[in-house]
């Protein structure tokens, strides 16, 4: 199976990540992960946001059509930066006051650091999920990190999966609209109707996955070890992503700290 070939959530995975090792990209959204979840400045985020940008925008990913696509993300790091600088009790000068809602200099900065840090977060691991095939992971995980092969095939179903329910939401939608549902557009029949589609969803989703695990236990899928049919090789791409990967976990904590702006989350 080609990795460059293998159509992806949002279109064939292609490109100088999809050819790096996936333990490697792995391990390097984990480093950049622990990097940001333990740093609460906007300055550690803000420079590890914009590494993880300017990495993707140099391996031809486009990043702000990454960003468009992923819009749920986006509005939810907004959402949650806007209520932290609503509710923090960092001081400083008031620059909003509207009733019982006082934002200041320092709790606006409070919210642009949870937004960014959201941000930051989530890309690492979606660039991975963008970017390797579930069967290379698996290979990775089983052949590298010696995990057992029980967790790394039922790991590999469900990535599998991930793509069949996204299509079959799309089929449940146009199936409803083929009936005449879910014509108002109003609140309650919104929810309604989200509701009603998701619990669908999710008793096709057990009845798919009680099958699928009945399919594998009889071909004798985790009854003893495995042999694995693809080697992994490390190549240069694999030392020119683990190295942009460490500059820019290093360089955020490196500025962060120089500038006198580093925080942890304890502190």
């Amino acid at each position: 199976m080609s990795t460059t070939a293998t159509p992806g959530i949002f279109g064939p995975r292609s490109g100088l990540l999809a050819r790096a090792n996936p333990v490697v990209k792995l391990l390097g959204a984990l480093l950049i992960t622990v990097v940001i979840v333990l740093s609460a400045d906007p300055v550690t985020n803000a420079v590890a946001l914009g590494g993880q940008l300017l990495l993707l925008a140099g391996v031809g990913m486009r990043p702000l059509r990454l960003l468009t696509r992923l819009w749920p993300i986006l509005v939810a790091a907004l959402i949650s930066g806007w209520g932290t600088a609503m509710l923090s009790d960092a001081g400083g000068p008031v620059l909003l006051q509207l009733g019982w809602i006082t934002v200041t200099t320092g709790s606006l900065a409070a919210g642009g650091a949870i937004a960014l840090r959201g941000l930051a977060i989530a890309l690492p691991g979606i660039t991975v999920l963008l970017t390797t095939d579930p069967t290379d992971l698996a290979d990775g995980l089983a052949q590298t990190l010696k995990l057992p092969a029980r967790f790394v095939l039922a790991a590999l179903a469900a990535m599998r999966l991930v793509e069949v329910m996204i299509t079959e939401w799309s089929v449940l939608t146009a199936a409803r609209r083929a009936r005449g549902a879910g014509g108002s557009r109003t609140p309650w029949a919104v929810t309604r109707e989200f509701g009603g589609q998701a619990f669908t969803l999710l008793v096709q989703s057990l009845r798919r996955a009680t099958r699928l695990a009945m399919t594998m236990e009889a071909r004798g899928f985790g009854a003893g070890p495995r042999t694995w049919a693809r080697p992994l090789h490390y190549s240069r791409v694999d030392v020119l992503v683990g190295a942009a990967v460490v500059v820019t976990a290093a360089g955020a904590l490196a500025l962060s700290v120089g500038l006198g702006t580093h925080r942890f989350i304890w502190q």
